[in-house]
């Protein structure tokens, strides 16, 4: 990753492709490949967890744990 210049407006500001650029590191590298394709479906596809359980075919309730789980690893890595 490129450093970021400090003369940048706010102190502590990244433009939102960086993060997420890094957010979407952070999913492949982290996750289980369940765990990634229930996050991207639901984040960035715009799918109810009941279209990734019928893609998926499993149970909603299973869709909601392996969204729960993946959410969990991410928040220990997305902490500063």
């Amino acid at each position: 990753m490129k450093n970021i210049p400090f003369d940048l407006p706010f102190p502590h500001y990244i433009p939102r492709e960086i993060q997420l650029r890094r957010l979407r590191q952070i999913i492949r590298q982290e996750l289980s490949p369940r765990q990634r394709q229930a996050v991207e479906a639901y984040y960035f596809e715009n799918k109810t967890m009941d279209q990734i359980a019928r893609e998926q075919g499993v149970n909603r309730s299973t869709v909601s744990r392996t969204l729960r789980r993946g959410m969990n690893n991410l928040q220990r890595f997305l902490q500063y």
